[in-house]
């Protein structure tokens, strides 16, 4: 069965402004090189949902993270992808994972976090300094809620501070980023397939 990997696209333009997202960008380059090795990739473009405030996994009617947590928990690898605003994450990028919050009380039979076996990896584009910052909170966030990271699980772009230019702008890709986004897909599937084939141990 092929690996599947979902990439949550937590930028703060419209869904139909999402082509011209910088985040979407390094996510497709992410993809792209999954895709290389047999990975099916699907974006969800998660500005316009309506992922409602909580930390549980179903937060009533019109709640968008169902479906989501459902695309979540069916895939290998997750890649969260977010621009830097302010130095953070985005709003919505925070709130996807206030949500997966409640995996800490969801378990398997063998009383395994139900995100157990499952990969992350981090995309993150913005024009100010601040990729390490949101790396780590993101890496620890991930960490906590069942996720498994792989080293160098980062592929990220920033800007000069006080620039304009977006990432999305840039022709061609700078060669820094294109290895390192060959380094997290080649890290980020290796580690997925020792999962798939060797689970983590549960507690019976």
């Amino acid at each position: 069965m092929p690996m599947k990997a979902v990439a949550l696209n937590a930028s703060l333009k419209p869904a139909g402004q999402s082509q011209k997202s910088s985040t979407r960008r390094m996510i497709e380059l992410v993809l792209a090189g999954f895709e290389e090795h047999g990975v099916e990739g699907e974006i969800v473009h998660l500005s316009g949902l309506d992922i409602k405030p909580g930390v549980t996994s179903d937060e009533g009617d019109g709640d968008a993270w169902p479906d989501i947590r459902r695309k979540i928990l069916t895939a290998d690898i997750l890649l969260l992808g977010t621009p830097i605003w302010l130095g953070q994450p985005s709003s919505i990028c925070k709130r996807v994972l206030e949500r997966m919050d409640a995996f800490l009380g969801e378990t398997d039979d063998e009383g395994r976090m139900v995100s157990y076996g499952r990969v992350a990896a981090v995309a993150i584009v913005g024009n100010e300094d601040g990729a390490h910052h949101v790396s780590a909170e993101l890496y620890q966030a991930l960490n906590d809620v069942g996720f498994s990271l792989a080293p160098n699980a980062v592929a990220y772009w920033v800007g000069e501070a006080m620039n304009a230019t977006d990432f999305i702008e840039l022709e061609p890709v700078p060669d820094k980023v294109t290895n390192t986004v060959s380094m997290l897909v080649r890290n980020t599937l290796h580690l997925a397939r020792l999962l798939r084939d060797n689970a983590y141990p549960g507690e019976k």
